[in-house]
């Protein structure tokens, strides 16, 4: 009696529990569609918005069109014969030798379909891998885990940033909360293009293998370290479009999403006249030495964008990420051996470099770093020393 009114107990305490997480307010909060797709219980492909991606989307229906009419004529045929055949009416099982003519037709009709759909693909790969006379041509390159985008051609050359994953999105998915539409795919920078104009995407990586994926634009391309690889899409409509990384590419791979922001022409160049003006704001002296609460309050600004994912904004780390609260290559007084850290990486990749970030950056990260928390160092490392490490 007494293990049955504790199990009792259990079940009635684990149904409260479920009814607590299925009353939550994110758990029911409404979900519309994304802009750019998908759609709410969107079964099919997106038809996009690109030429490409409507041709990838007429492609795969005929392919399922074709193979729901062989599913129909072979079950159709199998079935009819098993039912109209069948031992209980009388039939007997034939002997005979094979039929040349069944097995020609057999092994010719599938060959022509195959070499039909094979056609049809054929003429979108090869019309996917014409990316010659771009208009903008963009590098998108896969670190562990956003994007640096570098604008090398066309307007807005010049122009490169960092895309990083909204913190506020990762805050909710440690948490089990998720909230909005655009649940893990808002990124601090999107890449802007312009509208109607052929953007060449040229994909590489700094670590490991990533993907370049925006399904509606039609394009999946993989960025694999050493090598350099291209694409291209030309929006027809302004707007929003959303993909991800499509390789597996380490434990941060749910966080490194894309986010494409189609503007008029009018508005791209709006857009990239004051990305111009806040690069050239922006670009820091490498020679100007800086005082040790200016680099401190620089350095947390990066670290917060580059750092706090893996290292948490406390300095903790967590599971394999070690600290960076007492670390002993933070509180050396070499500085050296931190400097070395950022810019080639340790533990395998497992802390990738960070080269890419200027020299004022990575002086004002590592100072952060050895002043805060329970670090008081009083240490400073100015961006000249950085230049200097580089070489």
């Amino acid at each position: 009696m007494k293990t049955k009114r504790k199990l009792q107990a259990h079940l009635a305490r684990a149904a409260m529990v479920a009814g607590t997480a299925l009353t939550a307010p994110w758990a029911l909060a409404k979900v519309n569609d994304l802009p750019g797709g998908p759609a709410v219980n969107q079964l099919n492909l997106t038809r996009g918005a690109t030429a490409m991606s409507a041709h990838l989307y007429d492609l795969h229906n005929i392919v399922m069109l074709v193979c729901l009419v062989i599913f129909i004529g072979v079950f159709g045929v199998m079935f009819y014969s098993i039912l109209k055949h069948r031992k209980s009416l009388g039939h007997k099982s034939a002997s005979f030798h094979e039929s040349v003519t069944v097995e020609i037709a057999w092994t010719l009709a599938p060959f022509l379909i195959v070499v039909a759909l094979g056609a049809m693909a054929t003429r979108a790969v090869v019309a996917q891998k014409d990316t010659s006379n771009a208009d903008v041509t963009i590098k998108a390159t896969g670190y562990q885990w956003k994007w640096g985008y570098d604008y090398l051609n066309g307007e807005g050359q010049g122009i490169k940033f960092l895309s990083t994953l909204d913190p506020a999105h990762r805050a909710m998915s440690d948490a089990g909360q998720p909230a909005g539409d655009d649940y893990l795919l808002k990124v601090d920078n999107p890449l802007v293009v312009p509208v109607d104009k052929k953007i060449r995407i040229v994909t590489t990586a700094d670590d490991v293998i990533h993907a370049w994926m925006v399904p509606a634009f039609g394009v999946k391309q993989d960025a694999i370290p050493g090598f350099v690889r291209d694409t291209w899409f030309r929006a027809e409509r302004t707007g929003d479009f959303y993909g991800q990384c499509a390789e597996l590419c380490g434990k941060e791979h749910a966080y490194m999403p894309i986010h494409v922001k189609v503007l008029s022409q009018e508005d791209y160049a709006k857009w990239v006249d004051a990305e111009l003006k806040k690069m050239a704001a922006a670009a820091d002296d490498p020679t100007r030495e800086w005082k040790l609460d200016e680099l401190i309050a620089r350095g947390e600004k990066v670290y917060s964008a580059n750092c706090a994912v893996c290292h948490r904004p406390d300095g903790k780390g967590a599971g394999p990420i070690k600290p960076l609260d007492g670390s002993a290559i933070v509180l050396d007084a070499d500085a050296g051996k931190q400097m070395a850290v950022v810019l080639k990486g340790a533990a395998n990749g497992a802390m990738p470099s960070w080269k890419q970030l200027s020299d004022t950056e990575l002086a004002a990260v590592i100072t952060f770093t050895k002043n805060h928390w329970g670090n008081k160092t009083g240490q400073l490392v100015q961006p000249a020393e950085m230049l200097a490490a580089r070489k």
